[in-house]
């Protein structure tokens, strides 16, 4: 066997290549695998299933260095399982993503002076669709420059119409189990994108702004939200503050506020703190939570101060149709034109809600609806976590789960936006006009039904108005684990469910993994996946989170190009520890670019020297010499230490190793000693030395494949091996 390489290895000639060979080979579904196949003929027993769900990908834009990260770490997964003989399924996904997704199409609106708010509902979802499927050949086309190995025949999106349906089937379930109901509750709103958001969509940022104190009848009162005021009409105290136990729970007093003269009544509740400011606050119900709770236990009216666009309403008076920002100043002015302004603590800082998409400040209002009761629902997945049925990697992920479930809210899943999957839900109209003969029975016309068609009342003539809500996008990917394979019914529901790993990143565990936990639970009793494996967050060279504001964005496709699939691999997977977030430099990416160069040149150099050996002729393979069969040896026990590794994914330390392996003792040492040996006399000794060098060769590439699938693929097809396969499926060295 005599092969020459080309002198260099060009990364974008040799990956468009191999990328279509493995394609067009049917390795990447399970049916095609050998191990399958043999199976089916009785020679080997049924391999296991090894099965990954890619999280899916927005359909909203390009890939970014987070994508690229998952990608590779669950490719490693996917490609070592598979050269184990696994029966491996990495189901690939693409998301809607609601929420962003319409946020990302209302930049483009702006951009030509469009608004969402002047279009209807059917033309904007329309509009946004095509934009998703425009995007959706561009981003499968940049998994594939990562080398993602998944079963493109398998390929799901959240909007598939069997998904919905599964989601829409959960929705029922969940609406007859008591867990669904509709009410009005404060939630987090977004005055920008005119939606309601969950307490895991908004971000706490501490900022600085004016406290005022103000003069409310005999009691000096704090905030630092004058633009609310003008409802606040009831006064709350600690029952047990001795300041003030000359007042009693109910007592109306009369005093003069922003607009006149006002009514006030006294309550006490234990929710005041004693001793914050002065003791004593006047609530807004309608625009603060502790507000609104304390008025949903004495049974207080709310009023609506602030409007769903941010702007006051006719109660404020003059300052009605202003803005937050603008009615403020003006409304300060006024209170101390009328001698109810005490003082201004100017260095007041306080944390606040704003929206984690456009950072507008959230306004809590009060709103109809849908939530999910959580608590009944954390209780199986705090039982099976518990239970150690799922492993968490890092492992202090398990606490902080369990934290969040034990201490879970109910979960507002109402959206007021288009895009995304609609509510199966519809509203009585108001007046109801009796069928004959049903004139009694009026009263038991359904206010609201739950269907996936109009339904028709049974005892009027009264329509009913379909929800124009949506679900929130984590309701419906709560659900992929299951939904993607097909559940119930499905082959590859009964053959790949429960998962083997969820790979995502940390900084969404309540969001979706805990969800996923939940809903799975619910929906088929079984937990949806064995380990959680959670990456953290990639940063820029100098450790800085990347954003488009810094204009530190780090575009993979660039890299990609520039320095070929392998090398962006390698700088993503080495020194990354779970959990802990990544600084990518472009001179790490570039340093493994050096390293596939070296593997080449390694690989050139043994098919150079092994002319007429071949390792799968027993009959004319040399004995190994003592000091080669210590390097076969030694090679041995790297393969032990990295399976290992890789088992119990520790996939950056087995990088680390076979790297250091392949060039530190392959190149530098085995190598270099190898020269003496090939241009010895002695026929033994030569052999042995190409035998040992092939032998190192190949199980370096196979050891390197998942990391470096590219060029381990394109240097493997080039030996002229009997009965050889793709390395894709070949066996991992024992």
């Amino acid at each position: 066997m005599s092969i020459e390489l080309p002198k260099t290895y060009n990364p974008e000639e040799a990956e468009n290549k191999i990328y279509k060979l493995w394609e067009e080979s049917g390795f990447f579904s399970p049916e095609g695998l050998p191990s399958v196949t043999l199976a089916k003929e009785g020679k080997i027993p049924e391999p296991k299933p090894f099965t990954i769900l890619m999280p899916p990908i927005n359909e909203n834009g390009s890939l970014h260095a987070g994508h690229a990260l998952v990608l590779t770490i669950e490719d490693i997964m996917i490609r070592y399982k598979r050269m184990r003989g696994h029966q491996t399924l990495w189901l690939p996904g693409l998301d809607h993503a609601g929420f962003e997704t319409q946020v990302v199409y209302e930049k483009q609106l702006e951009k030509e002076g469009r608004s969402r708010f002047q279009m209807e509902p059917g033309q904007l979802y329309d509009e946004i669709l095509n934009f998703t499927l425009a995007n959706k050949k561009d981003i499968e086309g940049q998994i594939k420059k990562m080398g993602a190995s998944c079963d493109w025949t398998r390929e799901k999106f959240t909007l598939d119409p069997d998904i919905v349906q599964t989601v829409y089937q959960t929705f029922k379930k969940m609406a007859d189990d008591n867990f669904v109901y509709r009410g009005e509750k404060i939630v987090n709103w977004c005055p920008k994108h005119q939606t309601t958001l969950s307490d895991l969509e908004t971000t706490d940022v501490e900022q600085k702004d004016n406290f005022y104190y103000l003069q409310y009848g005999p009691f000096v009162i704090a905030t630092a939200r004058p633009e609310t005021k003008f409802g606040d009409k009831y006064v709350v105290m600690h029952p047990g503050d001795k300041r003030y136990r000359g007042y009693k729970d109910g007592q109306k007093i009369e005093l003069e506020w922003i607009n006149g003269p006002i009514t006030a009544t006294i309550v006490k509740d234990e929710a005041v703190d004693m001793t914050f400011g002065t003791g004593v606050m006047t609530i807004t119900p309608w625009h603060d939570a502790v507000d609104f709770d304390i008025a949903e236990r004495h049974k207080l009216e709310r009023e609506q101060i602030i409007d769903f666009r941010g702007k006051l309403l006719p109660i404020a008076g003059e300052f009605a149709g202003m803005p937050i920002s603008k009615a403020r100043p003006l409304i300060v002015e006024k209170l101390k034109s009328k001698g109810l302004l005490v003082k201004i603590d100017e260095d007041y800082k306080h944390v606040v809600k704003k929206c984690y998409k456009c950072e507008s400040i959230i306004e809590p209002q009060v709103r109809e609806q849908w939530f999910l009761k959580m608590k009944q629902l954390a209780e199986p997945a705090i039982k099976a976590i518990e239970n150690g049925e799922i492993k968490f990697i890092p492992e202090h992920y398990k606490k902080i789960s369990l934290h969040w479930l034990k201490n879970i809210l109910d979960w507002p899943i109402s959206r007021q936006i288009v895009w995304g999957i609609p509510i199966p839900a519809w509203h009585h109209e108001p007046k109801c006009v009796p069928r004959p003969g049903k004139e009694k029975e009026i009263k038991k016309c359904l206010k609201t039904v739950i269907a996936l068609e109009e339904p028709r009342c049974e005892f009027c003539e009264a329509k009913f108005i379909r929800d124009p809500d949506t679900f929130d996008t984590w309701f419906s990917s709560g659900q992929w684990p299951f939904a993607s394979l097909g559940y119930p019914d499905s082959n590859d529901y009964k053959t790949f469910f429960p998962t083997d790993v969820m790979e995502t990143g940390g900084d969404i565990i309540f969001f979706w993994v805990a969800r996923m936990i939940m809903l799975s639970l619910y929906v088929t009793g079984e937990v949806p996946f064995k380990t959680v494996y959670l990456h953290g967050l990639v940063l820029d060279a100098k450790g800085r989170k990347m954003s488009k504001s810094k204009g530190n964005v780090i575009n993979p496709l660039n890299l990609l190009e520039k320095y070929g699939t392998d090398a962006l691999r390698m700088g993503l997977v080495i020194g990354n520890t779970p959990g802990t977030s990544l600084a990518l430099a472009e001179d790490k990416i570039k340093g493994q670019k050096h390293f596939a160069n070296k593997l080449w040149n390694i690989a050139r150099y043994v098919l150079m020297n092994i002319s007429g050996i071949s390792t799968l002729k027993p009959e004319i393979k040399a004995e190994l010499t003592a000091e080669d069969e210590k390097i076969v040896s030694e090679l041995g026990a790297l393969v032990k230490d990295a399976t290992e590794d890789m088992d119990q994914f520790r996939f950056y330390l087995a990088a680390e190793k076979i790297y250091h392996y392949v060039w530190h003792t392959f190149a530098d040492k085995i190598i270099e000693e190898s020269k003496t040996k090939l241009a010895s006399e002695d026929v033994i000794i030569k052999a042995s030395a190409q035998r040992m060098l092939l032998e190192v060769l190949i199980t370096s590439l196979k050891l390197l494949h998942p990391f470096m699938p590219f060029v381990t693929e394109e240097i493997y097809s080039n030996l002229a091996i009997k009965n050889k396969r793709l390395l894709i499926v070949e066996k991992w060295p024992d």
